[in-house]
Order: structure tokens, then sequence, then C-alpha cells
């Protein structure tokens, strides 16, 4: 029971890392009238990666551990892009470029909870499985696209098309952590859902109800600051 808990913990506090970088990203974006991508969403990004990794990988979830693994260092490049990435600790990059290696080598080991328990964990049917990998690839093409995009472009941006990936992935992994009753995908999918339809709405040029009372917030948050 104890081991369950903490296995949550760290998953929830990955989600809320994730909950996190969007609701920032979001309000920046209702300020501005426009989808922005500022350098605090690609730091939360990262850190909270690599939590969810663990956690996909305590929890014997091959979809969480593929989805991670994917968009690490898409993470990384768009920090780069931002000239933000050498302004972390020099330790602490070293420790984001090798984790990766060390967490491959640790999921093809024979220690507890590597590959071949992940995907043959009884909880988990093959159908499930390929749904949910499905949808976390699906996810992940959201940042492979928004990565070519923003090369092309010699800067970070956040398109419509990105918004759009964004919302059929996280439909697809909110039905996915229904039938794995995951709560951790579950909350971090219900808030991811409602700040990408938001973003693609101000990428439209739509910029509806909610708009004028963000704005007003952030000012006097300005103002008190």
């Amino acid at each position: 029971m104890r081991d369950n808990i903490l296995v949550y913990v760290v998953g929830f506090l990955a989600q809320i890392l994730f909950s996190g970088r969007m609701i920032i990203q979001w309000f920046r974006s209702e300020k501005a009238g426009k989808p922005l991508s500022p350098t605090i969403f690609w730091q939360l990004s990262l850190f909270a990666s690599m939590l969810l990794f663990v956690y996909g990988v305590l929890r014997k979830d091959f979809a969480i551990v593929l989805g991670q693994l994917l968009v690490y260092f898409i993470y990384i490049r768009n920090l780069q892009l931002k000239n933000r990435w050498k302004t972390i600790p020099l330790v602490l990059r070293w420790v984001f470029y090798v984790l990766p290696a060390f967490s491959l080598g640790y999921l093809f080991s024979g220690a507890p909870n590597n590959i071949r328990e992940i995907l043959g964990n009884e909880n988990v049917s093959f159908g499930l499985l390929l749904w949910g990998s499905a949808g976390q690839l699906i996810f992940t093409f959201r940042f492979v696209y928004q990565w070519i995009d923003s090369e092309r472009q010699n800067e970070s941006v956040l398109s419509n098309t990105f918004w759009i990936i964004s919302l059929a992935g996280s439909l697809m992994i909110f039905s996915y952590a229904i039938f794995r009753l995951d709560p951790v995908l579950f909350l971090g999918q219900l808030t991811g859902a409602f700040v990408y339809s938001r973003n693609l709405l101000l990428g439209l040029n739509h910029p509806g109800f909610l708009s004028p009372v963000i704005r007003k917030v952030a000012a006097r948050l300005k103002k008190r600051s």
C-alpha cells in the first residue's frame, strides 16, 4: 500500500508540473491574444518528463514509458532554440543527457520493472496496450511536428497544427486512462484538453469570452507585483 502511494505521488507531481506549464502558457497566451512558447513551458516539461517516465516504469505502463522516451530531447532542443539551455547548471545538463541512456540500460536489464515485465503486464490487455501506445505516439508526434516547424523558423513556436494533434492525442490517452483506472493520466489529460482547445481558438483568432477575464486578472497580478 505504501509503495502504491509513493508511485502515485511521483505521477501526480509529474502531472502537476505538466499542468502547470500548460496553465502558465495559457495565461500568457491569453494576455498576448495568440499562442506563445515561453521558456518556462519547456523547463517544466523536461522536469515533468523525467518524473512521468519513472512513474511509467513503476506502473509497468509501456505507453507512458514510450511517450516520454520519444519526446525528451525535443524539450532540450526547444530550450536550445530559445538560447536558454546553457543557463541550466552544467551538472544538471549532464544529468539530463545521461538519464535517458541510464534509463534504457535499466529497462533492458534483469532489474525489477524491466521492459519484459512492462510488456507482460497482465493488467493491460494487448488491445488496450495498442490503443494507449497509439495515443502516446500521436501525442508525442505533436512535439516532433513542433520541432520540425521550429527548426524551419529558427525559433520555438507552437502552431495551430500542434494544438490539433495535442487535442487528438489527449482524447485518446484520456480514454486509455479510464480503462486503465489511472487517476494520474485522467486528471492530466482533463486539464490538458481544455488548454489545447483554448490555444487552438486563440491561434484561429477566436479569443472567445475568456480572454478579457484572463487579461484583467493578469493586469491586476502585474500591478500587485
